[in-house]
């Protein structure tokens, strides 16, 4: 029994599922939309909305947080993130992302789309 394991590990180490989600959520900052798997959708989810909000406050140091966060990406990706993002959502509480279930696949896994609303 997993007793007080809350993140799923996706078949990988734990610096391979880091490297994974960090991945997503900079392909999700940098296009809007993705389309992954339902597992990788609902873990990314609180990841993103984290930084989302950690987005909304335009601070030298939140910047810097985000950053080291999402493993030091280009600067166009933190650019994004505050300067049209955060702002976007500055009257919102939370709730930034929806997750759309597409099914299985043909090889047996369930897809989703997962957006910024």
């Amino acid at each position: 029994m997993q007793h007080h394991v809350k993140n799923r590990t996706l078949g990988r180490t734990r610096r391979g599922r880091t490297a994974l989600i960090r991945g997503l959520a900079i392909s999700l900052i940098e296009k809007g939309k993705i389309q992954t798997t339902e597992a990788r959708a609902k873990e990314l989810r609180p990841f993103i909305e984290k930084l989302i909000t950690t987005g909304k406050k335009a601070t030298v140091a939140a910047r810097r947080q985000a950053a080291s966060v999402l493993g030091e990406p280009q600067d166009a990706i933190i650019k994004k993130l505050f300067d049209e993002i955060g702002p976007s959502y500055k009257e919102r509480a939370g709730g930034y992302t929806r997750i759309i279930k597409l099914g299985l696949t043909s090889a047996g896994r369930t897809e989703a789309v997962i957006e910024l609303v």
